[in-house]
């Protein structure tokens, strides 16, 4: 049995050399890696400013959202950090806050160029928080063709304040994943 053995491990070095002497390589057996599950995985924090304040009662409110993403880690080591800035308006009350939406957001990477999602986004209020997930496709730049889905969590506002001075700021985290 050994000398069967050697035989084939002799014919598989001769098989080897005379592939390589006709200029053809062999594929190389290598194990499977185990695959990241994301492209790119972000962490930070994201500001939301409201002006005026938001009350019970529905009203033009401007919103201005700051992200910024202190930590990324990306496949090829290239993006480390990111942010997204956006104002608009909308008609809302503090019940109103929670609404389904669809937009585009724009985040700017740390390697000067940027990815554009277009994207639909949902809030939950969940002991004592609000929690919105934002998930859609990368049309443009960066990732191109790729799934993202954000998750931010702020601090839910609490009904004293949306029946006196309003909902002015909100801070809390925020988690990307590009796949």
């Amino acid at each position: 049995m050994a000398e069967h053995g050697s035989s084939a491990r002799v014919l598989a070095t001769m098989s080897a050399a005379a592939l390589a002497a006709l200029g053809a390589t062999a594929p190389i057996a290598r194990p499977a890696a185990a695959e990241s599950p994301a492209l790119l995985q972000c962490q930070g924090t994201e500001t939301v400013a409201y002006r005026p304040g938001v009350l019970l009662r529905p009203r033009n409110i401007r919103i201005t959202t700051s992200g910024r993403f202190g930590s990324c880690a990306d496949g090829q080591g290239a993006v480390t950090g990111g942010s997204y800035e956006e104002r608009f308006t909308i008609f809302a009350g503090c019940d109103d806050l929670l609404d389904g939406f669809h937009a585009r957001r724009t985040f700017r990477w740390s390697t000067g160029d940027a990815s554009v999602v277009d994207a639909t986004g949902s809030s939950t209020a969940l002991a004592g928080q609000i929690i919105t997930t934002i998930s859609g496709r990368v049309v443009q730049g960066r990732f191109l063709g790729r799934t993202a889905i954000q998750t931010i969590t702020v601090p839910q506002p609490s009904a004293v304040r949306c029946l006196t001075m309003g909902l002015t700021s909100a801070t809390g985290a925020t988690t990307l994943s590009v796949t």
